[in-house]
């Protein structure tokens, strides 16, 4: 697997679905069943957003913005946990996207390990 097309593509994928946190951050949240963390989700897009064009900004350094992605992943991965309790009715989407997340999370960690240790 090349390093350099991964962290192209999660940075393609840092600026969608940053978009999409800030302009739908109240369905996001609903989605979840997370009702009362659309304010939290449309920070999160814009902390997406800074990543993805820093991946893109930074081509020939590009481990910083992929370990910043690594940390957005535990506040992802935090904020989801809060979904996941036997009284959220969308808990089953709020496990799925739990899921989802600590993979890309398992994908970020790769990546910037081998650009890190690329650079070094």
């Amino acid at each position: 697997m090349n390093d350099e097309k991964v962290a192209q593509g999660l940075g393609w994928f840092s600026i969608g679905l940053g978009l999409y946190e800030l302009v739908e951050p109240d369905r996001l949240s609903e989605s979840l069943g997370l009702k009362d963390k659309a304010g939290l989700v449309r920070f999160y897009g814009a902390r997406e957003l800074t990543a993805g064009a820093g991946i893109f900004a930074q081509e020939p350094d590009r481990a910083f913005w992929l370990w910043a992605r690594v940390a957005g992943d535990a506040l992802d991965l935090a904020t989801l946990s809060t979904g996941l309790t036997p009284d959220n009715p969308k808990r089953e989407n709020a496990t799925t996207a739990f899921a989802m997340v600590v993979g890309i999370t398992l994908l970020d960690i790769w990546c910037a390990q081998s650009l890190s240790q690329r650079g070094r």
